[in-house]
């Protein structure tokens, strides 16, 4: 598989990038080459984790980079943090869902929804890879609908709450420190920080997949699980709270599935230039190269979408259905080169040695998650025709 020193970078995408951009997409890669390819498809023929890495990522500064540094994060720019991304998921979507989850779905609504002292007592203990958190939303019969989730939670008048149901496919579950438990009320959708070992609270971790087998996928369970007031995000009473968090992992699943596509088409290439038949290398011939060309013109395509999109949020100019268009675009070319680089190794593509099957199976889930790709479809016609289709 590649291990190049840059990603694919047809359109001169390099040079529109600010120093510190370079310094993350050199370090991530680094990182990558070193830490991760060596292990993944081990860790992913296992179905484990990679947990050893956690605490590096974190001093390397991995995990809620655009937070503020007084967090002990690297306060980086959105266009940084996209192209960390696009390299941890190069390596592994498993990575990427890990950092997502950590930096977007979790320390985003503390630090953003948060009280000071939820802020200060787990903000920098996640940035050092020290606690792990995971987020509740999606429910077993609930996930493009959040609005009709079951879960459950009672003020108990008392300065405690109960909360009851249930939550799926939750990334990091069955490992994370803190779970935040998006609940109904009669106050609205509120966050609740859920801690590890409360009583009520279990965690079932889901084995058996056939996509992110690095990844830990859990089922949380709660059953007259009581938190403190103390425990609840202050500053949301809707399911703008939740939404919001799935804004920022989108962006970084826009630029992360392109990682992917990278590692695939690099492999693709190289393979190509390889393999011998009929007494030339594959690449030589007319099919091979329709299918190269047609791969690196959609992976620059998504680059460039994805870049743009960086530099709206940076502004604060950008819009969720922009991050729907991008998501729902980048993840599905990520897939048709995941697919068409298999079809250039032939049954090499198969193996393990390389990473194409590991990612294409990978992609299926990242296709459906955070959104699916038909719910971002209508999400983008919503926009550009004023009528809602999906509901």
């Amino acid at each position: 598989m590649s291990t190049k020193t840059e990603f694919t970078d047809y359109m001169g995408l390099r040079d529109l990038l600010s120093d510190e951009e370079k310094l993350v997409q050199q370090t991530a890669r680094e990182f990558v080459n070193r830490e991760v390819i060596p292990i993944i498809d081990k860790c992913a023929q296992d179905e484990e984790f990679p947990s050893h890495l956690i605490k590096p990522m974190g001093e390397l500064g991995f995990l809620g980079p655009t937070l503020p540094e007084k967090y002990g994060c690297a306060e980086l720019s959105n266009i940084a943090y996209g192209i960390l991304m696009y390299e941890l998921e190069r390596g592994d979507s498993a990575l990427r869902s890990f950092a997502s989850v950590q930096g977007s779905l979790v320390m985003y609504p503390i630090y953003t929804y948060g009280s000071k002292q939820q802020k200060e007592h787990w903000l920098p203990k996640m940035a050092a890879g020290e606690a792990i958190g995971c987020f509740g939303l999606t429910e077993p019969d609930f996930g493009s609908n959040p609005g009709g989730m079951r879960t459950k939670a009672v003020d108990n008048k008392n300065g405690t709450w109960t909360i009851n149901g249930a939550k799926m496919w939750i990334t990091n579950g069955s490992v994370a420190d803190v779970a935040i438990v998006w609940a109904a009320t009669t106050d609205g959708i509120r966050g609740f920080l859920v801690e590890k070992g409360t009583p009520g609270f279990s965690t079932v971790r889901m084995k058996g997949k056939w996509s992110l087998r690095a990844s830990v996928t859990s089922e949380l369970i709660l059953e007259d699980v009581v938190v403190k007031e103390e425990n609840i995000l202050p500053k949301v009473k809707s399911l703008r709270g939740p939404l919001s968090c799935l804004t920022q992992a989108r962006y970084g699943i826009a630029w992360g599935a392109l990682g992917a596509a990278d590692n695939c088409y690099q492999t693709a290439l190289e393979y190509s230039l390889q393999r011998i038949q009929f007494d030339k290398p594959i690449a030589a011939f007319q099919l091979q190269q329709k299918k190269l060309a047609e791969m690196v013109t959609e992976l620059t395509k998504g680059q460039l979408l994805a870049l743009q999109l960086g530099r709206l949020k940076d502004q604060k100019k950008f819009s969720p259905a922009q991050v729907s268009m991008v998501k729902m675009n980048n993840v599905k070319i990520a897939m048709d080169i995941a697919h068409t680089s298999r079809t250039i190794l032939g049954a090499n593509g198969i193996m393990g040695e390389y990473p194409i099957m590991r990612h294409s199976n990978n992609l299926e889930s990242v296709y459906t998650y955070e959104g699916t790709h038909d719910m971002h479809t209508l999400i983008v016609g919503e926009k550009v025709t004023g009528i809602p289709a999906y509901r």
